[in-house]
């Protein structure tokens, strides 16, 4: 298993040291000395009950501190003579001195490129070891999912050797921090240091079960356009943790279609949920795509065989109707459907499929067509007249956080009987709350969600979810986002 190494930083010695003894759960500590307007080695390793890492980087390598290399050098060799644990020298600053005096004990030699991934990795890795330095670090910033595959097959290829340290820069390489051991990584990071991508340490250990997560961990994940403000993570990251399953579930802020893909076959990756702008995207990337979504003609779910097929599933469409059939009465109902992406391609044929009278409306009326022809629905124009219309389903993302002011449909136009909005965060949309207000009954978009994402969960274990624990989850990440975020809703 890999450790877990918190970062640190503060103003001033004192509050380093204040800070770092607050510090839980850590295996390692890195005190950050750039960070600090009085630098002082002894003051901030005095008292310490747990190892270090004393870094002091330069602005050239993406540090805070401005004075001359040589009043650096004398830190870190400070901090070397008073028993750090570990101190982390700049590859390019050329410390050969100090290396050659421990021997190599006790130095992460560390490279950082804040551009991409240096296509030189093999070399460079195999010079910085040639030091005879304990541990090499190399982080780079991961422009795409894929970027973290050359960091994937250094680990794999020079791994086993031990003494290694691979991290992806960015929110896309946050699967080398979870899945520290997979990239072969004796440690991860964590703290406040957002610029690069570090995650917080409750994210790592609560949220991702950290310690918990070894090489054979099984990976699932959200592939999406924005990750931000989903709460899919917390979901089935509760339920596998309430099962007591060895899994995890990571957020995928994929480039492309095919950036995830290539990452996904290379992380071994066993499962998926996909939103937009994916859903139909990755329908043709599957090996087998099962005969509801074939019909829908998008995805939301990818499973992966123990044959290493991927196969497309749908659970948009049941998870749809699930909340819906509990409550309305559907056949001979007139269904409007707003939008026409993979959503609305799902609701359109589970309502035809219920006896619906299905119209879609769209602002791109030949995108509008394309879905009609899968039902046999009417295409209406935008948005639907008042008076024709049972049912309305938001199937857009107008009125989603941030812009919750918006709504698709005006307040005066709200005559029909049941609105179904698809968007989940806030949970009570601007839609939700003017249709109430008009007398119509509303269901929202978290009931569809944590339906399908249930669906999800067996269809990848073969088990039903925990009972509750989903919702649960779903809805305290939705009160972060309020609390966090401070917006009204």
């Amino acid at each position: 298993m890999s450790l877990l190494c918190i970062t640190v930083t503060a103003p001033t010695t004192a509050e380093l040291r204040q800070r770092r003894d607050e510090v839980p759960d850590a295996d390692l500590i890195e005190l950050r000395l750039d960070s600090v307007g009085d630098p002082n080695v002894a003051g901030a390793l005095a008292g310490r009950d747990r190892p270090v890492i004393v870094t002091c980087r330069p602005t050239w390598e993406g540090g805070l501190f401005t004075g001359s290399e040589e009043e650096r050098k004398r830190l870190l060799a400070d901090a070397l003579a008073l028993g750090a644990e570990y101190v982390d020298l700049e590859w390019r600053a050329r410390f050969d001195d100090l290396i050659a005096q421990r021997a190599g004990r006790g130095i992460v030699l560390s490279s950082h490129d804040f551009e991409g991934v240096p296509v030189d990795l093999p070399a460079r890795l195999r010079a910085m070891r040639s030091t005879g330095a304990e541990v090499v670090k190399l982080a780079a910033k991961t422009n795409t999912l894929s970027d973290c595959v050359p960091l994937l097959d250094i680990g794999a290829q020079a791994g086993r050797h031990g003494g290694l340290v691979l991290i992806g820069m960015g929110e896309h390489g946050l699967a080398t921090r979870v899945l520290a051991s997979r990239f072969g990584s004796m440690w991860t990071y964590a703290g406040r240091l957002r610029e690069i991508g570090q995650p917080d340490a409750s994210m790592l250990l609560k949220d991702f079960q950290f310690r918990s997560l070894g090489e054979s961990t099984d990976v699932y994940g959200l592939v999406a356009g924005s990750v931000a403000h989903s709460v899919s993570t917390a979901m089935h990251n509760a339920a596998f943790r309430t099962a007591r399953r060895d899994a995890v579930y990571l957020p995928f802020p994929a480039a492309s279609a095919d950036d995830f893909v290539t990452f996904g076959r290379a992380i071994g990756i066993k499962g998926a949920s996909v939103t937009i702008p994916y859903k139909v995207a990755l329908f043709d990337r599957m090996d087998e795509v099962y005969a509801v979504a074939r019909r829908i003609g998008a995805i939301n779910t990818i499973r992966v065989g123990d044959d290493g097929r991927w196969v497309g599933g749908n659970t948009d469409a049941s998870g749809f109707l699930h909340p819906l059939q509990e409550r309305v009465p559907l056949s001979g109902l007139r269904a409007s459907v707003l939008g026409a992406g993979g959503a609305a391609r799902a609701v359109a044929v589970a309502l035809a499929s219920s006896g619906c009278s299905v119209c879609i409306h769209a602002r791109d009326p030949e995108k509008a067509e394309a879905i009609a022809v899968l039902t046999s629905a009417q295409v209406g124009s935008w948005p639907p007249p008042p008076g024709s219309w049972d049912l309305l389903v938001n199937c857009t993302p107008i009125g989603m956080y941030p812009r919750v002011d918006q709504t698709p449909m005006p307040a005066e136009q709200l005559t029909g009987r049941y609105v179904y909005d698809l968007v989940y965060n806030p949970t009570v949309t601007r839609l939700l709350r003017e249709a109430a207000a008009a007398g119509c009954q509303t269901i929202g978009g978290l009931d569809m969600l944590v339906a399908q994402a249930h669906e999800q969960y067996q269809w990848w274990t073969g088990d039903r979810a925990p009972a509750g624990v989903m919702r649960e989850a779903a809805l305290k990440r939705l009160a972060e986002f309020v609390r966090d975020e401070n917006y009204v809703v």
